[in-house]
């Protein structure tokens, strides 16, 4: 997994690994949420790549948009 840049500084993400469809997102908790294109959404999912990749707006983008619409916690 990637360390999330964390820009605005309070983010809950800590890491994350982009797949071709999917992206999985580890919580300051130390849970993984893996999020798919078939659970979540394809316009969702590349939104979330996009914020992970820019470090910022991740959580909140999860938290507002996204929920519990994620394939597998781990």
């Amino acid at each position: 997994m990637k360390r999330y840049r964390n820009l605005e500084g309070h983010s809950g993400v800590v890491a994350y690994a982009i797949g071709e469809d999917a992206i999985a997102v580890r919580f300051a908790g130390g849970d993984v949420y893996d999020y798919t294109y078939a659970a979540t959404g394809r316009a969702r999912v590349e939104t979330m790549k996009a914020l992970a990749e820019a470090g910022r707006g991740l959580s909140t983008f999860i938290s507002r948009y996204v929920r519990d619409d994620y394939a597998r916690r781990h």
